[in-house]
């Protein structure tokens, strides 16, 4: 397949035509915040709104999963609007977010800390109110606690769990703000159909899905 050139952040990188801008950087180690991205899955979910990017001759900001690369593409990752738009993205993800770093088996691994650090950005943001869920925690499986008040519906668990075991256990019910994770039937995690293989578990960024001890 034919490969083209652009640069990312002044750094002039190669990508295989049809590859995102997500994936060209990502590659070439120039990090994009992202949650809902997933290497092997053939359409972006395009759900967090994290990866957005200023490319040279585009009006407004894109979102960096979205956009091929091109030949002689410029963009830049760290230009004011597009970290505006990923901030207030990211503010108004934490703003319904169960934070407790402190407690959490994540802790120092989590994917939130890492683009909040990245952004600039609080873990506990101050310009939007908490609107926190307050849903019951699931640790009916054995080997795995899931906990939907940190779940930010990236999609990775339910992806892995297809791909991986073909088994479709978990999927998405609801929409807008009362959008979660569930099972077949709304039943616990560690109902039969689950197969305990804790692929789901390696997939989560954040501390949703955690062993126990």
């Amino acid at each position: 397949m034919k490969q083209v050139t652009l640069i990312i952040d002044g750094k002039q990188v190669t990508a295989l035509a049809g590859t995102s801008v997500l994936e060209a950087a990502l590659a070439n180690d120039i990090y994009i915040p992202n949650l809902c991205y997933i290497a092997d899955k053939p359409e972006p979910s395009a759900s967090c709104r994290l990866c957005f990017v200023e490319i040279e001759g585009k009006q407004n900001p894109v979102t960096a999963c979205t956009e091929t690369v091109a030949e002689g593409m410029v963009v830049a990752t760290r230009g004011e609007r597009a970290l505006a738009l990923a901030r207030t993205g990211f503010d108004l993800l934490m703003a319904s977010h169960a934070l407790d770093c402190a407690h959490c088996p994540a802790n120092k691994k989590c994917e939130l800390q890492k683009i909040a650090r990245v952004l600039g950005c609080k873990l506990k943001p101050a310009r939007f109110r908490p609107l926190l869920r307050d849903l019951p925690v699931d640790d009916s499986n054995p080997l795995f606690t899931y906990d939907p008040n940190k779940c930010v519906l990236c999609g990775r668990c339910i992806w892995a769990c297809r791909r991986d075991i073909k088994s479709g256990v978990l999927g998405f019910a609801h929409r807008g703000f009362e959008r979660r994770l569930t099972t077949f039937g709304d039943e616990p995690i560690g109902a039969d159909r689950c197969l305990d293989c804790s692929v789901c578990v390696a997939a989560c960024p954040t501390g949703a899905l955690t062993f126990k001890d």
